[in-house]
C-alpha cells in the first residue's frame, strides 16, 4: 500500500511518494502533487489521459513524469485523482483519470509551475519500498 506526503520546501512544496514499487512511488507522487491544488478526493476520475515519457536515468524520468504532468493539467485545464503508472526501463506509460477544473468545488489553492531538481531521489528503501521525491515549484 502506497502513500504520499508534503515535506516544506522555503516558498515552495515538496512532494514524496512512496510504494511497493516504484510504479506505486510515482503514482502517489502524482497524487501529493494533486493534493497542492486541492483535495485529491474531490476530483473525480472522469476521464483517462494517456501519458509517456523517455528518459534514461530514473530521477530524470520521475522529474520528466511530473512535469508532463503538470503540462497536461495547464494545457488541459484539467485536475487528475487515480494514476496508473507504468514504469520499465527508460519508459514510463500512465493514465490519469481527472475532470476539468471546477473552480467553486476544487477551489485551487496554488497553481504548480513544475517540477525542479531540488531534493530529486528515486531510491529503494532497506525494507524494500521506493520513494519518489522532488521540489515543485509554485
Amino acid at each position: 500500500m502506497g502513500d504520499w506526503q508534503h515535506f516544506a520546501h522555503g516558498a515552495d512544496i515538496g512532494v514524496r511518494g512512496r510504494g511497493a514499487t516504484v510504479d506505486e512511488a510515482f503514482a502517489q507522487a502524482a497524487t501529493a502533487l494533486t493534493a497542492v491544488v486541492t483535495e485529491p478526493a474531490l476530483v473525480r476520475p472522469l476521464e483517462a489521459v494517456h501519458m509517456q515519457c523517455r528518459v534514461r536515468d530514473p530521477e530524470l524520468l520521475f522529474y520528466e513524469w511530473l512535469n508532463t504532468l503538470v503540462f497536461h493539467m495547464a494545457t488541459r485545464r484539467m485536475l487528475f485523482s487515480r494514476f496508473e503508472v507504468r514504469v520499465s526501463g527508460d519508459r514510463l506509460d500512465a493514465e490519469a483519470y481527472g475532470e476539468a477544473v471546477d473552480v467553486p468545488r476544487h477551489a485551487p489553492a496554488v497553481e504548480v509551475k513544475g517540477a525542479t531538481l531540488t531534493e530529486l531521489a528515486v531510491r529503494q528503501e532497506p525494507d524494500g519500498r521506493w520513494i519518489a521525491q522532488c521540489v515543485l515549484d509554485v
